[in-house]
This record gives structure tokens, sequence and C-alpha cells, in this order.
């Protein structure tokens, strides 16, 4: 195909991420971690944030720089508020600019029916996974680079409603799906946004909140039969940075073995 394309006399677009800057939230362990090595692996230089993931976030730091890159970690609660702008502000005084945003930061907090649910509650988990996206976006813009990108972590159970006592945060990971449909068509075409939508990822996430027989049956009947891995989620985030996912804007991409299609 690139053969064909340079014939053609077309360039192809580059798939690394050299001179760039990425900031990944929640970058201490899981998907974060794996979102942080896989763009520091395409080049970027690489700042995370976390808040009670400080081992981890050293830890990949550490293999960042030991592989001969540069990262930086960050100690904030993007549930609070200016927390987003004491991140940012840290990587610019560093790196001087941002290229690509990744809003991974989040979480179910517990799980609570409607009756048990209380409005600090239901307020908690949207302060974490949606207000969050809202501020360091916002913090962000101002120092984005053309062709930059953010990339949103939603979630299957923004699309299905997701498992019992999930209503608050299946509510806000698909504020954040149309968040990042209607961001997209904002701030084209200097930035492209995007979300990811994981199923069952063998992440701590599931470790506390989903119980072992039910993740066994959810594996059994996905195609593949079998979890996803953060490694996985990261590679594609790492792809949605560069130019080769130049035209991909506004996608809510569902990354779940094949259980379930929108």
């Amino acid at each position: 195909m690139n053969v064909e394309l340079a014939q053609r006399g077309k360039s192809v677009p580059a798939l690394a991420l050299e001179g760039k800057v990425a900031l990944v939230t929640g970058g201490g362990r899981d998907i974060g971690r794996a979102c942080a090595l896989a763009l520091a692996e395409k080049g970027a230089s690489v700042a995370v944030s976390y808040n009670s993931s400080a081992h981890g976030a050293n830890e990949t730091i550490a293999q960042i720089e030991d592989a001969g890159g540069r990262a930086m970690a960050i100690s904030v609660d993007l549930s609070k508020p200016d927390s987003a702008e004491v991140f940012v502000e840290a990587v610019v005084a560093e790196y001087g600019y941002i290229d690509t945003l990744v809003n991974n930061a989040g979480g179910l907090v517990a799980r609570k029916t409607m009756e048990e649910m209380t409005l600090a509650h239901w307020k908690a988990v949207m302060d974490l996974n949606l207000t969050s996206v809202f501020s360091m976006t916002k913090a962000c813009l101002p120092h984005m680079r053309e062709k930059g990108s953010i990339v949103n972590l939603a979630s299957l159970a923004g699309r299905d409603g997701g498992g019992p006592g999930a209503v608050a945060y299946a509510t806000s990971k698909g504020a954040v799906m149309t968040m990042t449909r209607g961001l997209a068509k904002e701030l084209g075409p200097k930035i492209r946004v995007n979300a990811l939508c994981p199923g069952m990822i063998d992440t701590d996430f599931h470790n506390v909140f989903t119980k072992d027989d039910v993740r066994t049956k959810v594996a059994a009947s996905t195609p593949l039969k079998r979890e996803g891995t953060p490694q996985e989620i990261g590679e594609l985030v790492a792809f949605l940075a560069t130019d080769g996912a130049g035209f991909v804007n506004g996608a809510c991409i569902d990354v779940n073995g094949g259980v379930a299609f929108s």
C-alpha cells in the first residue's frame, strides 16, 4: 500500500510523534499508564497526572526515561476546582506547548442504585468523569498547536447503561461521548476530538467493582473469548494522536472484542 501511494506521488501520513507533547490524565495505572507508554514509544514527550497512584506514576516516568524519552508526573485531584490549570501550567512551563490530550481520569466511585444514591454521589461521579474532561480541555486549548488531538475515554457503559448500580457512571460516560462529538465540530480543523468506548478490560476497575463470575461470563460471551488489555487501548489512543488518523474526528470507537456493536 505504501509503495502504491508513493508511486502515485502521494505522501503517507507519518505515524511518529517526535517533537510532540502529550498529556495523560490518570496516568499512574492501567489504561492511563498504557497510553503514556504508547505515546512515548512513538516519540512524544509525556506528562501524566495522578491522584492516588503515585508509585505507578513514578514507575511510568522511570520506564519512559529509561527508554530515552521525556516524561513528568504531577499530583492533582482533577475533581477539584483549578486542578486542571495547575497541571497544564506545569506542563507548559516544562515543554512549552501541547499537542495531545488524553482524558483518561475517571471511575465508578461505588455501585449505587437510584434508591441508594445521594446527590453528593451523583455530583462526585459527574465531577470525576465529565467535569474533569471539560476542565482539562478548557485549560489545554490555549496551548494546543495545529493538528492537535484530544482522545476521551468513554465506556461501553455509555452506550448500554452499564451494569447494576452504574447509572451515574454510565450517564457520565454517555455525556463524554456527546461532548466528544460537539467538540469535534467546534474545534476542527485545528484539533481533532475522538473517544474510545472500552468494554471489559483487565484493569483494577474491574478487580474492584466487578465480580469474578461476571467477568468470566462476559469474556466467554465475547467473540474473542477474553478481556481486553490496557496496552490495546493505549496503542489505539497513540494512533489517534498521529497524522495517520488525520481524518478520524468525532468518532466514538468501540473496543470490546465484538461483544456489542454500535
